[in-house]
């Protein structure tokens, strides 16, 4: 097999961490679908997008801008790329903190071509002058140069050609109006299910060459947060391991063996999640306690733990965000082999037997 699909382990790596690593992006880059037709999943938006790409192509003319929202890793940059793919257009791409003056913007909006594509990640972060040209450009294709400062400041209109903003943002709700109100198509990304994960697996270890079969992609499918970048990632930490360690082949036994070496367990969860549970058990009987105070219990900063940990936790029903702060409910006690006391969100309450 080829040494360029290896990748190297680091130990303070985070695998479950839908966020892409140093490590990720030359392979992500070699597993990302080319054409709609391959994008596996999402098949909701990926009907939404046909019709409007074709629609755009019938008529000649650019589509609608386009906001993809939706948590990180379930693929909205490769929807940009092949936004661009199928429109025959060149995609140019940079991100909102990129854009920290309009001037910065507005020397990318000038070299665009007719039809081209600029993909703007992390869209909610743009800076607040670059935000406000980019109404004018996305609405009537011009930007408004200013020259100068103070009392002699001169502003020159330039037009742009004609281009589709393709915004991805896993923050949907902290985008401005004015900005949001521009895109004439949404789309809102969800979480996979493991039978998706099971297809986007198979093809990614067809093209890296792993021997996966099919009770291997399974149980690596099942463990991967309903996210296809972390399934690409534990596939990678698996076919280590099989290489290693075992024949070559990703079975079901061998998948299990590799993510126990790798901490991560039955439901998903990794070393980080069960600490942050741990400590919400043993160190707060529970909680509510605040995400900061939950960080320091367990090393950690704050976002991290409120943008890895949190979100798969509550969906996975093990925690509780409540105006007081965070809480574990009966099914994170459970899972540490302890019993829940009647006050646990998800544990009925036991019955008085006074009026």
């Amino acid at each position: 097999m080829d040494d360029a699909v290896h990748d190297t382990w680091m130990p303070d790596e985070a695998p479950l961490s839908p966020h892409a690593e140093p490590g990720d992006r030359d392979v992500e880059s070699t597993l990302r679908p080319r054409r709609l037709a391959e994008f596996v999943g999402q098949s909701r938006v990926r009907e939404q997008l046909d019709l409007v790409l074709e629609g755009a192509r019938r008529r000649g003319a650019p589509p609608d801008h386009v906001l993809l929202s939706g948590p990180p890793g379930l693929g909205k940059t490769s929807l940009a790329l092949i936004i661009g793919a199928e429109l025959g257009s060149a995609v140019r791409v940079t991100s909102g903190p990129a854009l920290e003056r309009a001037g910065d913007l507005a020397a990318m909006l000038s070299n665009l071509v007719e039809g081209d594509v600029l993909f703007i990640d992390e869209i909610h972060r743009i800076a607040r002058p670059a935000e406000e040209m980019l109404y004018l450009a996305m609405e009537d294709f011009r930007v408004d140069v200013v020259v100068g400062k103070g009392p002699g400041a001169t502003s020159i209109p330039l037009d742009i050609a004609p281009f589709t903003l393709v915004g991805a943002t896993t923050r949907s709700g902290v985008l401005t109006g004015p900005l949001r109100d521009r895109f004439g198509f949404t789309a809102h990304m969800e979480f996979y299910s493991p039978e998706e994960l099971e297809r986007v697996l198979r093809r990614s270890a067809a093209i890296l060459g792993v021997d996966l079969r099919p009770d291997g992609a399974e149980e690596v499918a099942r463990r991967s947060r309903g996210t296809p970048r972390i399934a690409n990632r534990l596939l990678r930490r698996v076919r280590d391991y099989a290489e290693v360690r075992a024949d070559g082949a990703v079975t079901r036994e061998v998948a299990r063996a590799a993510l126990a070496v790798y901490d991560v367990d039955e439901l998903g969860l990794d070393r980080l999640d069960r600490a942050v549970l741990d400590a919400l058990v043993r160190s707060f009987h529970g909680g509510p306690v605040g995400v900061s105070t939950l960080a320091v219990a367990v090393g950690e900063e704050p976002t991290t733990v409120e943008e890895v940990c949190e979100p798969y936790l509550v969906r996975a029903g093990m925690l509780a965000r409540t105006p007081r702060g965070r809480v574990a409910t009966a099914a994170a006690w459970r899972h540490l082999g302890l019993e829940p006391p009647g006050h646990a969100p998800g544990e009925d309450l036991p019955t008085s037997s006074e009026e």
